[in-house]
């Protein structure tokens, strides 16, 4: 398996964010995580990243619900960037809103990244499944 440069956690549940964090560590390689509790401050960081001529995030685990901007306003943003390699968004709810099922699809078709949609909890079979990096 390809080791992956960079993982952003966007999700403001420390308890979600814990579990995230310990399956990635004890089942996939990679150089570095960030943690960011809104949509906003993760934005931020990636237009950081573009600004700065430095890699941005391979894989990026988004929650839907978030105070100050939510997953959906993340992605709104997000495929607007100029980002030309695909990174693999994968969205990790609790919801059962069809609304968030239609929203996953209008953001999936609208872009060329890959978005994915999963409920939580989230196993560590479904982590290793959902992080394989993108050729």
């Amino acid at each position: 398996m390809k080791k992956i440069n960079s993982i952003y956690i966007v999700d403001d549940d420390p308890i979600t964010v814990f579990g995230i964090r310990k399956m990635l560590d004890t089942s996939i390689e990679f150089n570095s995580s960030s943690t960011y509790v809104n949509g906003q401050l993760a934005i931020d960081a990636i237009k950081h990243t573009l600004i700065s001529d430095e890699r941005t995030p391979e894989v990026i685990f988004l929650d839907i619900n978030m105070p100050i901007m939510d997953g959906w306003q993340f992605l709104e943003e997000f495929i607007e960037l100029p980002i030309k390699e695909k990174i693999i968004i994968n969205i990790v709810t609790s919801s059962i809103d069809p609304a968030d099922i239609e929203n996953w699809e209008f953001y999936r078709k609208k872009t060329h990244h890959i978005i994915r949609f999963n409920n939580k909890p989230i196993t560590k079979a479904k982590i290793i499944e959902i992080t394989q990096p993108v050729e």
